[in-house]
């Protein structure tokens, strides 16, 4: 709501009859006999909790009554309240000239022209309410997965045992298994032998998964190399995809309200363990035949989403920043614009050849010295001198 209100130097404002200010001043800033400046003993009161606007003609008094009455007066108590220490290395400010003023907070003003030559410069940035609002964000805020929007936390043996309580209804029987990835070509036996060797004895799941690692170059080739580099690239893009199996090795088995807690925990933690932070809960009914694997609920430790695989890093308040490199904008740099070329207006007649004076921007006199180098060197380049711009083929335009 914004509710405006005409300033004058004479006209006494009166404050709102219709509601109940329940106090002195609860809920109103009241402002007595203001005469700084301009102001003609002006009586004010201003609704806190609401945007207020002063509006008036020039030479009027808002400048007076907003900035040199009540923010002075609201920056003067609030400096009062340091100490006498602190006081010392800080200007006097005097009291603006009115009676009285109540309900005032700790004042900020932003003026209308802004003294700071840089695009990255908000009213976040000036208040420093951005320093405030980087540690909320990076304290309070909750991550969601960017591909499943599902909430990613840090799961611990502890919590995962309670989200597991909150799912007993009826007191089901539980699987807890932990994933482990072998060839895929690994025989029956082989994959016996190691089930022996680990300890354990039954696989829950079993399936057929393919794992794909990253082959993109670290750095950018040369221009020369670039075909070389590329074709380079997808070999061995394709020598890193492999087939894989993944078994669900069972843990432990047990029905949780009738299972011992320390038990549960050793399984969980177990399961942490052997998984390498990753770890399988199934929910079996309670007329599960043998062909049912159950419902499953996946736990991972760290910032990690077990269905999508995906892993975070912790949040710091750099993130939420966009004037560190680690929260900017990747486009704009944090800049809030990206600088480009218009090609309708360099070339804005492509109808035009390059003799004609199709490239706009040379035309001028500073640039008359392009313009005789780019038709000196464009017949040697094969570049037409004298066909339409619209006419030539995209390698000849780009040059």
């Amino acid at each position: 709501m914004v509710t405006q209100k005409p300033c004058c130097t004479t006209r006494k404002c009166e404050p709102p009859t219709s509601v109940n200010n329940g106090g002195m001043s609860q809920g109103f800033i009241r402002i007595r006999g203001a005469r700084q400046h301009n102001l003609k003993n002006i009586d004010i009161d201003i609704r806190t909790n609401e945007l207020t606007v002063f509006t008036g003609p020039s030479g009027s008094g808002k400048s007076s009554l907003v900035f040199d009455t009540l923010y002075a007066e609201g920056q003067r108590r609030y400096v009062e309240t340091f100490s006498a220490y602190a006081r010392q290395f800080l200007d006097r400010m005097d009291r603006p000239a009115v009676d009285k003023v109540e309900g005032v907070p700790p004042a900020i003003a932003i003026d209308q022209t802004n003294p700071v030559r840089s695009s990255r410069s908000t009213v976040g940035t000036m208040t420093e309410l951005n320093d405030h609002l980087k540690l909320l964000f990076a304290r309070a805020g909750q991550l969601f997965d960017r591909q499943t929007a599902q909430a990613v936390e840090h799961d611990t043996a502890d919590s995962i045992f309670h989200k597991l309580m909150s799912h007993s209804e009826g007191d089901p029987r539980w699987v807890i298994t932990f994933p482990v990835e072998l060839p895929a070509n690994t025989s029956a036996e082989e994959l016996q032998t190691w089930l022996s060797a680990s300890g354990f004895t039954r696989i829950h799941t079993q399936r057929q998964v393919t794992v794909t690692a990253s082959s993109e170059p670290a750095a950018k080739p040369k221009a020369g190399a670039a075909k070389k580099t590329a074709a380079k690239s997808a070999k061995s893009k394709t020598a890193v995809d492999d087939q894989r199996q993944l078994l669900d090795v069972v843990a432990d088995r047990f029905r949780l309200q009738q299972v011992e807690h320390v038990r549960a925990m050793e399984a969980i933690e177990l399961a942490l363990q052997r998984g390498n932070g990753r770890m399988t809960a199934y929910r079996m009914p309670a007329s599960a035949d043998s062909d049912s694997i159950g419902e499953a609920f996946r736990f991972s430790t760290g910032l990690h989403c077990p269905d999508s695989d995906l892993r975070y890093s912790d949040p710091v308040p750099s993130m939420f920043s966009f004037n560190s490199p680690a929260g900017a904008c990747p486009t704009c740099k944090g800049f809030g614009r990206v600088i480009g070329v218009d090609y309708g207006l360099v070339i804005p007649n492509d109808k035009m050849t390059l003799r004609m004076g199709a490239i706009k921007p040379m035309q001028t006199p500073a640039w008359q010295e392009c313009q005789d180098d780019l038709m000196r060197h464009a017949e040697t380049a094969g570049i037409p001198r004298d066909t339409a711009w619209y006419t030539m083929v995209w390698r000849q335009t780009v040059f």
